[in-house]
């Protein structure tokens, strides 16, 4: 199948993004980004036939529409798979769009292609979900997490310590300083609980933040922190988001949206309209940073 008849047929990308953007704009009240809250977002969506968890742009969509529909189970399955696990899709219910990479061999018949020309090459495919919610006949595991909050984020404090990342506390505003290599937080009295976090919530998931932040450095990830425009703020502060959602739901930490999503949500939809790639890209960002912390700890 060609690239153009592939594009033609389906921008997966596209929907994916338009999903998100979706569950964005949906928000009521005080903005929330689609990937905080409780419920299925404490954890990562985990498919109910494989019991593997899905990751990357996929995570994303799901809370997304976890988030829209009001879903409050985190095991998705393909419509056959639930079938092979038992269980009946509702009549009328409608999937939600994920991802999923096929590798396609190469030359083929093209005998005169260059002998240095990659001869495989990975194509993004669409495949559709339904959540344990749409389903009947169908029971999750008794050992589905629940968690504790307090044994959590004595984890989650061992966890950041074993990064390594120097951390001050003091002042009233938290962020990472590139000159200095640190991390600079208020002071945990200053942090209080709203109607949808507490307080010891909300300080994670800014530590978390602002950790993803730390790895972007030179001598860690890469990331290019010097920025030239609005774009490249927003696209480095989704990628830290999507990061800390990311560790938020690794060490059970419920996360919870911060105070200035509002000064960056106009650059985000603007960052998501523009390239329907950007959400995959940001999200393949938060994805290498927590893996790079999870290997730094890991090591220690």
């Amino acid at each position: 199948m060609s690239e153009g008849h592939s594009e033609n047929r389906f921008d997966v990308y596209r929907t994916v993004t338009q999903n998100i953007v979706e569950a964005i704009e949906a928000g009521t009240g005080t903005f929330v980004m689609p990937w905080h809250g409780g419920g299925a977002a404490i954890g990562k969506p985990e498919n109910a036939y494989t019991r593997m968890e899905y990751h990357g742009i996929n995570v994303l969509a799901l809370w997304a529409q976890a988030c829209l529909v009001g879903f409050g189970s985190g095991y998705w399955a393909s419509y056959k798979q639930w079938q092979h696990a038992g269980a009946q899709v509702k009549r009328g219910e409608h999937g939600t769009t994920i991802v999923f990479f096929k590798r396609l061999d190469g030359p083929g018949a093209d005998a005169e292609e260059e002998e240095d020309q990659p001869r495989s090459r990975l194509v993004a495919r669409a495949s559709r979900v339904f959540n344990a919610d749409q389903v009947e006949g169908w029971q999750p595991p008794a050992s589905y997490p629940k968690g504790d909050l307090v044994e959590t984020l004595t984890a989650v404090d061992t966890f950041v310590r074993s990064t390594g990342a120097r951390i001050t506390h003091g002042g009233s505003r938290a962020f990472y300083s590139i000159p200095d290599d640190a991390i600079q937080l208020p002071d945990r009295n200053r942090f209080t609980g709203t109607e949808t976090s507490t307080a010891t919530e909300a300080y994670y998931a800014t530590v978390l933040h602002e950790l993803v932040h730390w790895t972007g450095a030179a001598h860690r990830l890469d990331r290019s922190l010097a920025f030239t425009s609005k774009a490249e703020i927003a696209a480095e502060e989704l990628v830290a988001e999507i990061g800390a959602a990311f560790l938020c739901a690794d060490l059970h930490v419920a996360n919870t949206p911060r105070r200035d999503h509002a000064a960056y949500v106009a650059n985000w939809l603007e960052l998501l309209r523009g390239d329907a790639r950007a959400i995959f890209t940001a999200a393949r960002g938060a994805s290498a940073a927590a893996s790079y912390l999870h290997e730094l700890v890991a090591a220690t």
